[in-house]
């Protein structure tokens, strides 16, 4: 805990102390105390003090966390709510923080860093960036244009873009406005028939690769978003089957409310296939049969389901907490990381996601044998603070940051990024 909880803790009893008035101490005194701020907090997702600066445009950011207050200004309470929340008491997404400041930097002089080549290739497709805009669903809760003012500044910035299932832009716009491939990532539906279909749309639409989401499977127990939602009033009639202001709780084409979901409505009717229990390994099978697209799976954390993987022909994996929102394991991403990469045995490549906020947190994981990073949170801060400008500043910050990084350390392409430029703290 730290030394402003502490402080807070100790006015708070004595606050409630009938001993206070005997004492003769102001009360008003100790709720000003209770009430101030010894310096402005990042949000919940980031375990450390920070000034965060009152920024008025996306040019004014010094870090990717100046935009976090700006978008939850902008936002209904309901909507940063789906966003903030982690699962239980949120404490996987203060441990994905965490997990960084296990590794140290160990920097390197005198090597010539005036050009570097940060570029990576994915599927026959280059990217100058390792950082690949994850999926987060429901965009348009934090900007009028949602994905696609992300999508155009994937293209502005030429930065790996992939679509959550329950977007609300199409796969067919989202494309359209990337003017290049965005993958899309998949949530299986109960019916195996619906699920097939969309795959088949995908493939049509022309998405390279499919990523088959994993660690939802055994549901989440979103604590925070539920309590943010139940602090707004406002009746969301046109969006929300019921009204209640819940984005992100749709996912299935059945009974659930999918009008905000593009990509999970427009297929006709067939004969239903339902699904028998949560997909296993089979289902891999499955995916794998019925498209050309490469087939990613997402929320691998351990070196057990790598081998799996690799086994059952996957060609990626994203080893993935869900930002702190799927179990509530207390163990970071970054810590996972290594022991996935053992196993797959360097076979296939690995993208690495929850908790990037800094380019040393791009570095440190280029360092453990990543192959790119993902991002959620901090391109959706931009997003809900200044739109498509908020999106290309974040991605520009992260970049320049982890740019800065490879100099200090000495090294001048991300093959050159190796464990020895890494610590244990």
């Amino acid at each position: 805990m730290s030394i402003d909880a502490d402080r807070r803790h100790f006015l708070t009893f004595l606050a409630g102390s009938p001993l206070l008035a005997a004492a003769g101490l102001d009360r008003s005194l100790l709720s000003r105390l209770l009430s101030a701020e010894a310096r402005p907090q990042r949000g919940r997702d980031d375990h450390a003090l920070h000034v965060v600066q009152d920024i008025r445009s996306a040019g004014e950011a010094l870090d990717v966390f100046d935009f976090e207050p700006v978008a939850r200004a902008n936002m209904p309470v309901a909507h940063w709510g789906y966003l903030a929340t982690g699962t239980d008491d949120d404490a996987t997404i203060q441990a994905n923080r965490q997990g960084f400041d296990r590794w140290a930097m160990r920097p390197r002089r005198l090597i010539d860093v005036s050009r570097l080549d940060t570029s990576v290739t994915w599927f026959g497709t280059r990217y100058p960036t390792p950082i690949v805009i994850n999926p987060v669903g429901s965009q348009k809760a934090f900007h009028p244009l949602g994905e696609l003012a992300v999508a155009r500044a994937a293209k502005a910035k030429d930065h790996l873009m992939v679509l959550s299932t329950v977007a609300t832009t199409s796969i067919e716009d989202a494309i359209d406005a990337r003017g290049g491939p965005v993958w899309f990532q998949l949530y299986h539906q109960s019916d195996w028939a619906i699920t097939r279909q969309m795959v088949k749309r995908m493939e049509k639409a022309g998405a390279p690769a499919i990523v088959f989401t994993v660690d939802l499977l055994g549901g989440s127990n979103r604590e925070t978003m539920i309590r943010e939602a139940r602090k707004d009033t406002r009746t969301c009639t046109k969006c929300h089957l019921g009204g209640a202001p819940l984005p992100g709780v749709s996912g299935r084409v059945d009974d659930r409310d999918n009008r905000r979901k593009p990509n999970l409505v427009g297929y006709p009717k067939v004969t239903p296939i339902p699904e028998v229990g949560t997909p296993t390994w089979e289902f891999i099978d499955r995916l794998k049969q019925t498209t050309s697209m490469k087939v990613l799976v997402k929320g691998i954390v351990t070196s057990d389901d790598a081998e799996l993987a690799v086994q059952h022909g996957v060609d990626g994996l994203f080893v993935s907490n869900h930002g702190g929102r799927a179990e509530n394991s207390r163990r970071a991403t970054i810590t996972a990381l290594p022991e996935v990469i053992r196993g797959t045995q360097g076979r296939i490549p690995v993208i690495c996601d929850g908790g990037f906020r800094r380019g040393t947190d791009v570095f440190k994981a280029m360092a453990l044998g990543a192959t790119s990073i993902g991002i959620g949170r901090p391109y959706i801060w931009g997003l809900g603070a200044f739109g498509q400008e908020g999106v290309e500043a974040v991605l520009g910050l992260l970049r320049k940051e982890f740019e800065v990084a490879m100099k200090q350390s000495g090294t001048t392409s991300l093959a050159a990024i190796t464990a020895k430029h890494i610590t244990p703290a």
